[in-house]
């Protein structure tokens, strides 16, 4: 189903699958497998298996029926290029999303690989209105997905670093039109250090990114633990929420 949602970079989220499973670091504490686990404990449509990955091809029509143009973060409780969904799942979902040029769906996933595969088939083209992601968190894990993305030829590409678990070092932006930036929330969570951020922001003005600052989390700048409320989203004494330009054309 398509619901409001309180991520800042977003309006709604769009969710023709849910569930996933862990591939990397960033995993381990993952919101949505607590949500979803929620979820069908209150006995929510689409979450009777919990968060076992599940096809709800009945919500694929839910953007058909929003004239209202909308942003759409596309699979907030699942990964779309999970293994075991279908190429043919995935013709659908794209289907739709070419069906309606109103919207703007963005993609975010940790399987680029998978991703840079569907894409290789010459009948298959990433819509002008699609922004197509990858979740960098490390950097083992996190730059080889921003290469696969890069070979995409998409109108927008982003990054989300969140959580951010490492320093990532110098990274290459070539292509890649946004970075989003957060700390892990969560009684869990694992600190962010000042000085990876600071790192990301510079590669950003350096190389024509447009940089987001998306949270503190569960650890503050001054490294001590309060909720993610209380840590905010300040950093180097103001709020940077940058968003990439819609006329951008896609480059390989």
């Amino acid at each position: 189903m398509t619901t409001t949602t309180s991520i800042e970079w977003t309006e709604q989220t769009w969710n023709p699958t849910t569930g996933c499973t862990k591939v990397s670091p960033g995993c381990k504490h993952c919101y949505a497998e607590t949500m979803a686990r929620r979820l069908k404990a209150m006995g929510v449509r689409g979450y009777e298996n919990g968060f076992a990955l599940s096809l709800l091809p009945e919500r694929l029509v839910e953007p058909l029926a929003r004239k209202k143009p909308t942003v759409y973060f596309v699979n907030s409780m699942s990964d779309l290029f999970h293994e075991d969904i279908p190429f043919s799942f995935l013709d659908r979902v794209f289907e739709v999303i070419g069906s309606t040029p109103q919207h703007t769906y963005q993609i975010l996933t940790k399987r680029s690989s998978r991703m840079r595969r569907y894409f290789a088939n010459k009948g298959r083209r990433v819509h002008g209105n699609v922004w197509l992601g990858v979740s960098v968190e490390d950097r083992r894990h996190g730059l080889p997905r921003i290469d696969d993305l890069r070979a995409i030829p998409a109108a927008i590409r982003f990054l989300s670093v969140e959580p951010l678990l490492d320093d990532l070092g110098e990274i290459d932006l070539q292509h890649i039109h946004w970075v989003i930036v957060g700390g892990e929330s969560g009684p869990k969570a694992r600190p962010m250090d000042p000085m990876w951020v600071a790192n990301i922001k510079e590669a950003c003005e350096a190389q024509g990114s447009a940089f987001f600052f998306k949270q503190w989390g569960g650890w503050g700048a001054d490294g001590k633990r309060r909720s993610k409320k209380e840590n905010g989203r300040v950093f180097a004494g103001r709020t940077w929420d940058a968003m990439p330009s819609t006329s951008t054309v896609a480059q390989i």
